[in-house]
């Protein structure tokens, strides 16, 4: 893994260097997304400096924020879920480049794969019928012998195990709420994917960065529930990847730090 660094900026927005190369991965940079606040130090310069692609899993405004593009400025490369491409440029970003899983993008010596993933596509989530929709999706960003799997947002699919081996894997483990919805992997099904994909590094992600505002400090069952999800699902995660003994090592890592890994 020469030539690899990430930092997890949070929530599903991992900056990873790669083969002189810097990514975003769903990038979220402010510290309000709608009715979501973040609950961790706010990003800085340093996380969206030198930026040259963005990598959009879905239409989900907690992972293709605009505000959050808009900060990144126009000339980032935006690869977006195949039929996203016209709302994205309507709403003035404007180097768009569409993908499928099944599809590659080739810059230079950095291939970049789109690969299923388990998830409504849809703007407004599952139930709404008006909005744009694209199907969600995950990617394989390949540079030489190094392969980074950005799941995205997704539950357990067909054909994950037959994904080509990643040296790196960043998996979601929960999400921003009490409760998770289907198309989701919690800690215990982010394991499971372990057991399959078998990366020699998995890195836990979509935790401990977001809240509905004022929720972790509510009294009662429900603010004690919301203020230990923002801190146990990676050690979850990382305690049911040791219970099925593989040799993938977990990096549990807060928001807001470079990733340790080895």
């Amino acid at each position: 893994m020469v030539g690899l660094g990430m930092r997890f900026v949070g929530h599903s927005t991992v900056r990873v260097g790669i083969g002189g190369r810097v990514l975003l991965t769903d990038p979220v940079l402010t510290d309000r997304v709608g009715a979501l606040r973040r609950v961790t130090r706010s990003c800085t310069a340093d996380d969206r400096a030198g930026v040259e692609f963005v990598l959009l899993s879905h239409l989900h405004g907690d992972h293709l924020h605009l505000p959050s593009l808009r900060l990144l400025g126009p000339d980032v490369l935006v690869v977006a879920p195949r039929g996203a491409g016209a709302w994205l440029r309507a709403k003035g970003v404007r180097r768009v480049h569409e993908l499928a899983p099944g599809e590659e993008l080739v810059d230079g010596d950095l291939r970049v794969t789109g690969v299923p993933a388990e998830h409504s596509g849809h703007r407004w989530g599952p139930h709404s019928t008006r909005g744009p929709q694209a199907q969600a999706m995950g990617h394989l960003v390949e540079v030489g012998d190094t392969t980074v799997y950005a799941a995205g947002d997704t539950d357990l699919f067909p054909g994950m195990a037959d994904l080509p081996r990643p040296d790196v894997a960043l998996l979601p483990v929960w999400g921003w709420g009490p409760n998770l919805g289907p198309g989701h992997l919690n800690p215990v099904r982010a394991a499971e994917a372990v057991r399959l994909l078998r990366p020699r590094v998995a890195v836990p992600v979509h935790w401990g960065t977001l809240a509905i505002a004022g929720l972790p400090r509510a009294p009662g069952p429900m603010g004690a529930r919301m203020r230990r999800l923002l801190v146990d699902p990676p050690h979850e995660f990382a305690a049911a990847v040791a219970a099925l003994d593989l040799p993938t090592r977990v990096a549990v890592t807060h928001p807001g730090e470079d990733v340790a890994l080895g």
